[in-house]
């Protein structure tokens, strides 16, 4: 049995081009760090979990709810996987399991979300310290395919995720079909990286971002974890 299934719906994307010695000392054990164009990218990502199952069971009231992250990208061997800095979410169950179970770097945090189907308009926001924090796209209606070899393939055709615990790195598959795009017509992001990930992204607050992607999602299925060691 998988460890979770979801709907990921209205996902954001906003994407940053970063210097690789940065990251290293988050990089875990067995993963190089990942690049496109020989660029290094780091991604703030905003989604909505629904119809949230955690070991085939449902949680009342931990179903439907919102997940804002700030991730990077590596490799293990063959498999391209996403290293998570930190993720937040508004349900403290949910941070309770990730951390306890798979060792991410989950927080429980007030959020919500803006779904406008009618305008095209989606966003995310949550506050840190009693201060908002929130970002938000404007696309069009229909639909386009992600490009192959582009920086939109590489930064959302990654399936794995690695964790650095210790001395260990745990290692999960993330299954879910090729996603499709929506064109982004306006973008605000009203983001304090510093308050939110710490003085070391700080400097995103001032930094343009290389590009944002919007996709609708689908369903997504995320295995058990293993360890990974030395090949």
């Amino acid at each position: 049995m998988n460890f979770l299934k979801a709907k990921w719906k209205n996902l954001i994307l906003i994407n940053y081009v970063i210097d690789p010695k940065i990251l290293l000392p988050y990089v875990p054990k067995h993963t190089t760090l990942d690049f496109y164009d020989n660029k290094c990218y780091i991604s703030l990502v905003g989604f909505l979990f629904e119809d949230t199952k955690v070991l085939g069971i449902k949680f009342p009231k931990h179903i439907n709810f919102e997940e804002v992250n700030l991730r990077f990208y590596v490799k293990h061997n063959e498999k391209r996987g996403v290293v998570f800095i930190k993720e937040i979410v508004p349900k403290p169950l949910i941070t309770s399991i990730a951390n306890g179970i798979y060792h991410e770097h989950y927080e429980t945090h007030e959020m919500s979300h803006l779904n406008s189907e009618e305008m095209n308009t989606y966003g995310y926001q949550w506050k840190v310290n009693d201060k908002s924090q929130s970002f938000r796209v404007t696309t069009k209606e229909s639909h386009i395919p992600i490009e192959e070899n582009s920086e939109a393939e590489f930064i959302a055709e990654h399936y794995y995720g690695y964790t650095k615990h210790k001395d260990k790195t745990f290692e999960y598959e993330v299954k879910h079909p090729t996603w499709h795009q929506k064109q982004i017509l306006d973008y605000n992001i009203n983001v304090d990286f510093g308050e939110t990930y710490g003085k070391t992204f700080e400097f995103l607050n001032h930094v343009k971002p290389s590009s944002i992607i919007f996709t609708e999602g689908s369903q997504v299925s995320v295995e058990n974890k293993t360890t990974i060691n030395a090949d």
